[in-house]
């Protein structure tokens, strides 16, 4: 027999069409760096594995990693140290730790839509109820306050966010950030900052962090992206002493601890690898600037320029749902993922990975427009937009 938490999970959208056979498609579907990790993070490992660094070690991480994390964090709260610091396996576990921390059953949590596809599935497996709230296109995927104000009810527990945004590649603003902590301290509800693309921001000025702006904040990263270490499963919470406590009750019971040379090896990268990081940012930027042009230059297709993260979300005015018009593409060699595997604000919009090299997006926008060329001179994203709300 099941239970009925598991029956009411399904895999997500991107996994589904990461999973369906397409050998030789064109690949711009999974958000992972196509990048490896720095030279000096690859060298850590194999010393460390060489060393006998290959056993169990603490719950909550090893504490030379915890103390750099820690320090990193310092610029937006000075007092930070060791006790705030969880390492995880992933960014995946400590979001699902902290869900599991913080939301009990029958509260509500608000969830970014189109949002992350972990959020929603995280509540219902802590039994609470995700409440989406909008990310709209015409709003520059800028939540909307009035609308939270609206949906938040005696039962909320917390909301969730995420700055760069996967999958808008949408950063807010300072005047969101703002309004975002006033509204929480108004409600006394917690903040979950998924804030994985940190480093990876094009606007000048840097990542504006919620850590430091509130006391209740548990902030979620990984080193999966700035280290391109996706497939080594090693990301961090940061939260007050009290509930990285609790947190770490959750991640021991789930995991026991984090891999022991993946620890030594990212220390490594946090300490050494920032000029790989830096010119991994630039690429990015550069293949930013690419598909943007090219997406919008595809018939029937819009697209907004994302200020961070990897992913471009252009709207489109073809026949199809977005699920449709994905497979309709898969087909045809060119993997992506459909919008509303994100939430249904996705609906009518596709991600697309920058994170392949320059000439893959080239041959992507080719096979794009060839497409679009195709498909009849339907409504104009803008009336999609609507009908999808």
């Amino acid at each position: 027999m099941l239970s009925s938490r598991v029956r009411s999970l399904e895999m997500s959208g991107i996994r589904k069409m990461f999973d369906a056979p397409a050998p030789n498609a064109i690949n711009l579907g999974l958000g992972e760096p196509d990048f490896n990790p720095p030279a000096v993070v690859k060298e850590a490992l194999f010393e460390a594995v060489r060393s006998g660094s290959n056993k169990y070690g603490p719950s909550a991480g090893l504490p030379e990693l915890r103390d750099a994390i820690a320090e990193r964090y310092r610029r937006y709260l000075p007092s930070t140290d060791r006790a705030n610091v969880i390492v995880t396996c992933g960014g995946t576990e400590a979001l699902l730790s902290a869900a599991l921390t913080l939301y009990d059953p029958g509260n509500e949590v608000l969830v970014p839509n189109p949002g992350f596809v972990l959020y929603t599935p995280h509540a219902r497996m802590a039994d609470a109820t995700p409440v989406p709230y909008s990310l709209r296109e015409e709003n520059g995927y800028q939540p909307d306050l009035d609308e939270l104000e609206e949906l938040v009810s005696p039962q909320t527990r917390a909301i969730v966010v995420n700055s760069p945004s996967n999958p808008t590649g949408g950063v807010f603003t300072a005047k969101t950030i703002d309004g975002l902590v006033s509204f929480a301290e108004n409600h006394g509800l917690t903040m979950v900052s998924d804030e994985v693309y940190d480093e990876i921001e094009y606007a000048p000025g840097g990542h504006r962090s919620f850590w430091g702006r509130y006391d209740r904040v548990v902030v979620v990263n990984s080193f999966s992206k700035i280290l391109a270490m996706t497939g080594w499963r090693l990301g961090y919470l940061v939260a007050s002493e009290e509930v990285a406590a609790e947190a770490n009750k959750i991640h021991y019971h789930m995991v026991a601890c984090p891999s022991t040379p993946g620890q030594v090896a990212a220390l490594r990268g946090l300490r050494e690898a920032r000029e790989d990081i830096q010119a991994m940012v630039r690429e990015f930027r550069a293949r930013r600037d690419l598909i943007v042009k090219g997406l919008n230059s595809v018939p029937g297709m819009h697209c907004v320029r994302p200020e961070g993260a990897f992913y471009a979300f252009p709207n489109y005015s073809w026949e199809g749902g977005s699920l449709e018009v994905a497979q309709a593409l898969l087909q045809r060699g060119l993997r992506c993922t459909h919008g509303e595997a994100f939430g249904s604000l996705g609906e009518y919009h596709l991600r697309f990975s920058f994170a392949c090299s320059r000439d893959t997006i080239r041959k992507a926008i080719q096979l794009l427009r060839a497409y679009g060329e195709e498909q009849p001179d339907r409504a104009r994203p803008t009336a999609r937009l609507a009908k999808a709300a």
